[in-house]
């Protein structure tokens, strides 16, 4: 019964979460289809000025996924107010991030897209691509803070529906503006940037008439944002602030990887961006299941029923292997489509046949990876060990010898793309030692 009960919890959590990413990666897939069909330097631009908007998205991820170890155990222990508070806590570091990323690439555009290329044409794309876009980023933060901390106590279904249709609205708005429809002129990049801006106005629109009129269980309060409670705010930080360092070293290390690639020509930028999209469409119920075990355990451990918390990580070990490999097959089933369906060059296919089999082998590796480190490790707030793993693995493993090997050694891009992803193996038996030692499990409400 305990089964049952564990798998219909997980279900109506995954599922809508799932769909939250898939949706996430259709916006991705959209740009990457409809700017596929304009030519192959357009893509390669939005793909790299795209990067700036990831990197701020996954400190959003760290500082939701840290106020996630408390909110998640106080709402075992069913302590709403608490969780109000560090929703206030969450969305002004959010905000203030958000702001930062916005102002740095008003300031100096070009310079950050020469960091990822030396490409004159990709870089006055990527600069036009960004003065756009970036006026979304403090709207992209309030939502994604919100619904993200409003994940952690099971309120899920609001932004699975709010990013379905946002996603409606992009894909429309995308076609519209870049293609020129319905009498308008086309505007090529920029107009995907124009697209994503109304979609994420949208958002934040029903952020604000929900949060205000509707949600009832976890309110939002202005002086939330303002108030001091050193204790509470000792715990965010204790807890965050690992995971939002984890997040974005991470995430440097991700832009690093498309950096390297893109010193590489635009066959080899393009390749990596529809294999990265096949990649994120292929693990979006693993991270479904990542971000629901750290719920439910979470949940669990707050409830002071830490055996079955141990019996839950279990399960969402084994949900985590058999859906690497599904994702495996998905990614093979997509490569075939993707070489036929862009407008790439030959020697860009090429990469992306070779590329697509690598990641499709490394799936299973990110599946459990993602599953311990981002969702069971953090569910006890056991964030350090994820930033060290993470940290060693990429930036010592794959992206140092990546360089070399690019820079040094000069090893053709096929076989250059192996060892950019080597750090999901070598992180497998130390996530493996951590799990089954079960020191991720502690209990950190007050």
């Amino acid at each position: 019964m305990e089964k049952k009960q564990f798998y219909r919890t997980v279900a109506a959590l995954v599922l809508p979460i799932a769909i939250q990413n898939l949706i996430n990666v259709g916006v991705t897939s959209a740009d990457v289809i409809m700017l596929g069909k304009v030519g192959e330097t357009v893509l390669s631009a939005s793909s790299l000025a795209g990067q700036i908007y990831f990197i701020m998205t996954l400190i959003f991820f760290g500082l939701t996924s840290g106020a996630a170890v408390l909110t998640a155990q106080y709402w075992g222990k069913g302590d709403t107010r608490t969780i109000e508070k560090v929703l206030g806590i969450t969305l002004r570091i959010g905000i203030l991030v958000a702001v930062g990323f916005t102002l740095a690439v008003w300031i100096a555009p070009e310079l950050l897209m020469q960091l990822f290329t030396s490409d004159p044409e990709v870089i006055g794309l990527g600069v036009k691509y960004l003065k756009i876009i970036s006026c979304s980023y403090i709207l992209s933060g309030i939502t994604l803070v919100y619904f993200n901390v409003m994940r952690s106590v099971e309120r899920v279904v609001i932004a699975t529906v709010t990013y379905g249709v946002s996603l409606l609205i992009n894909v429309v708005c995308n076609a519209i503006f870049i293609f020129g429809l319905l009498g308008l002129p086309a505007m090529g990049i920029q107009g995907a940037a124009l697209g994503t801006l109304i979609a994420r106005i949208f958002e934040v629109c029903v952020v604000v008439v929900y949060g205000w009129k509707f949600n009832d269980t976890v309110r939002f309060h202005w002086r939330d944002m303002f108030e001091k409670n050193p204790d509470l705010h000792k715990d965010f930080l204790k807890y965050s602030m690992p995971v939002m360092f984890n997040e974005l070293l991470w995430g440097a290390g991700m832009a690093a990887i498309t950096a390297i690639v893109g010193h590489l020509g635009s066959a080899a930028v393009a390749a990596h961006s529809v294999t990265q999209v096949s990649r994120q469409l292929a693990m979006v119920v693993s991270m479904g299941v990542a971000a629901s075990s750290a719920i439910v355990c979470g949940k669990a451990i707050g409830e002071q029923k830490e055996d079955l918390a141990r019996t839950y990580a279990s399960w969402f070990t084994r949900l985590a292997a058999g859906l690497g490999l599904a994702g495996g097959v998905l990614i093979l089933l997509i490569s075939p489509v993707a070489r036929a369906l862009l407008n790439l060059s030959d020697q860009a296919r090429s990469y992306l046949g070779f590329m697509m089999l690598v990641m499709a082998i490394l799936t299973v590796c990110q599946s459990l990876n993602c599953v311990w480190i981002v969702g069971i490790f953090r569910s006890g707030g056991d964030t350090k060990y994820g930033l060290y793993l993470d940290g060693c693995s990429l930036w010592c493993g794959s992206i140092l010898l990546g360089i070399v090997c690019a820079f040094v050694l000069h090893i053709p891009m096929p076989w250059l793309y192996v060892v950019l992803c080597c750090d999901e193996i070598l992180k497998i038996p130390f996530a493996v030692r951590r799990y089954k030692s079960y020191r991720w499990l502690r209990n950190v409400t007050r």
